[in-house]
């Protein structure tokens, strides 16, 4: 029998093998998962600690110095085309034309928006930030601040199209459109005065490292995931 063994199927990969191909998965679940987590949970810490930042309420004076009645009825119309009676929708239909090409990435989406919902609902009720003053804001909406629950599922929504068509070349238009609905949703949530910049700064961290975290899961069970939809 030959003396060097390294070549048997048998053998255990040697540590650089296990670095090369474990390296990758590792440093992405760093970034993209434990780091949103750790930034969500010093934001979070810093607002039970001193009850906000002085750069919230800078932002909203800032933002309704420069309202106009043209900007804030397209706020308006956004929040409910992104709100509880819209999103549902917009989600099920993207996830309808992607399950007709039998594609996870329906699934994908669907898990991505409404786990993104639950876990605001959770973190609304642990949290129970009290809504910026609403002698300054353009709505009155009920429930809790932090953190905000258009800019978190929105932003789980347009994260889950930019994964999902990042390497297509048909679709990268999707995944730019996905990122931009997110930002737009979120920068509209302080505008109308509904919510804290820190509030909308906490759904995009929750979100990503949610939506991050399923993909890498579900990617890892589905390989199908980490391709373009059809």
């Amino acid at each position: 029998m030959p003396a060097d063994h390294a070549t048997s199927p048998l053998s255990p990969s040697p540590p650089q093998g296990i670095i090369r191909q474990h390296g990758r998965a590792a440093l992405r679940l760093l970034l993209a998962v434990l780091v949103p987590l750790l930034l969500f949970a010093d934001l979070a810490e810093d607002i039970f600690r001193h009850g906000g930042f002085a750069w919230d309420q800078s932002l909203l004076d800032w933002y309704a110095a420069r309202r106009t009645p043209g900007l804030t009825q397209a706020a308006r119309v956004l929040a409910v085309v992104a709100g509880a009676g819209g999103l549902p929708l917009l989600t099920l239909l993207f996830a309808w034309a992607l399950r007709r090409r039998g594609d996870v990435h329906a699934a994908f989406l669907v898990l991505a928006v409404a786990g993104a919902t639950l876990l605001n609902v959770l973190a609304k009720l642990v949290f129970h930030r009290p809504r910026p003053d609403e002698l300054l804001a353009v709505l009155s909406e009920p429930g809790f601040s932090f953190p905000s629950g258009h800019a978190m599922v929105n932003a789980a929504f347009g994260l889950a199209l930019a994964l999902a068509f990042r390497r297509s070349r048909a679709g990268w238009p999707l995944a730019a459109f996905g990122v931009l609905w997110a930002l737009l949703v979120g920068v509209s949530r302080n505008y109308l005065g509904v919510h804290y910049p820190s509030d909308v700064l906490a759904g995009f961290l929750a979100s990503t490292a949610w939506v991050f975290g399923l993909y890498l899961t579900m990617g890892r069970r589905w390989p199908a995931l980490r391709r373009p939809p059809v």
